[in-house]
């Protein structure tokens, strides 16, 4: 697979060119789009000394051209643009592509630490009440997940569910089809879905918006279909190593919102904790027994 190739394959022309201003670029930033064009799989990784050498360009205008095309510079430009490149690979042409050092156990770690710092840097602490609010007010919480990320989906419908709050979460097939089916206008969705997105997903998004309810979206590079869809688009980063994409910053920001959550209502969020308590006592779930407040 050739760098230009990869690029059409994944739509990288049309989402770079839907993010050049009306008033176009400079001649130089337009070398800077160029060479993000024609050579993803090399500009994913490099920094932004070795892309304005690509380009032919200095520093300065390497971070103003990501700044005109909507990002606060070159790392932001480049964790997007990474994971869409990434998303147009399979399994093994992830591994291949990825530059990772040393023992990749270690790497691993690092990665996830470097990809938390990052979610921390630029998730907009609004957005997270923002959902907490819309799940509390809803009827009932669908949640979408597939693969290894249906992990992120049972987190956060487990915590949902004990805040006191109704959820399900679903996967693709004739389930998701079915819970779709159902939703009405006071209902959410969330959508959760990295790497490769999933049609299913998409089409469960786009129903529930068609039907009225209200849509978020946790990915790290949301197609213009599921923009289009989700009232918010939450990007988390979730470049792993090998061929496994990352998990920790998705349930990171499931952590968040059940977190907030259960400040909405503080009072029912206790009742429906302790009641559930009860029940893991009455079927002898833990091992430990908590002690019983005097």
């Amino acid at each position: 697979m050739t760098d230009n190739t990869a690029g059409e394959s994944d739509g990288f022309e049309a989402w770079l060119r839907g993010r050049v201003p009306g008033r176009g670029l400079r001649t130089k930033g337009a070398a800077v789009l160029q060479v993000l064009l024609t050579q993803p799989r090399r500009v994913s990784y490099s920094s932004a000394a070795e892309a304005a050498e690509l380009a032919g360009v200095n520093v300065a205008t390497v971070s103003r051209t990501a700044q005109a095309l909507g990002f606060s510079g070159w790392s932001d430009l480049q964790q997007e643009f990474r994971a869409r490149y990434l998303s147009s690979l399979s399994a093994p042409e992830v591994a291949a592509a990825q530059r990772t050092e040393g023992e990749l156990g270690s790497a691993s770690l690092r990665r996830d630490l470097e990809s938390m710092a990052v979610l921390n840097r630029r998730l907009d602490e609004q957005v997270i009440r923002t959902i907490a609010e819309a799940i509390a007010r809803a009827r009932h919480v669908l949640i979408v997940a597939n693969g290894s990320y249906v992990a992120v989906g049972s987190a956060l419908g487990h915590n949902v569910r004990l805040a006191g709050y109704d959820a399900t979460v679903v996967r693709s097939g004739a389930d998701l089809a079915n819970a779709v089916s159902q939703i009405e206008p006071s209902d959410v969705l969330v959508a959760i879905s990295f790497w490769r997105l999933y049609q299913s997903t998409v089409t469960a998004a786009e129903e529930a918006r068609r039907r009225g309810a209200r849509v978020f979206a946790l990915t790290d590079a949301a197609s213009p279909a599921l923009a289009a869809a989700a009232e918010q688009v939450v990007l988390i980063p979730a470049e792993g190593v090998a061929f496994f994409p990352s998990l920790a910053p998705g349930l990171a920001l499931a952590q968040a919102i059940a977190a907030q959550l259960s400040t909405v209502d503080p009072e029912r969020t206790r009742r429906s904790i302790e009641a559930a308590e009860t029940e893991w006592a009455r079927f002898g779930l833990l091992h430990r027994q908590p002690r019983r407040a005097n």
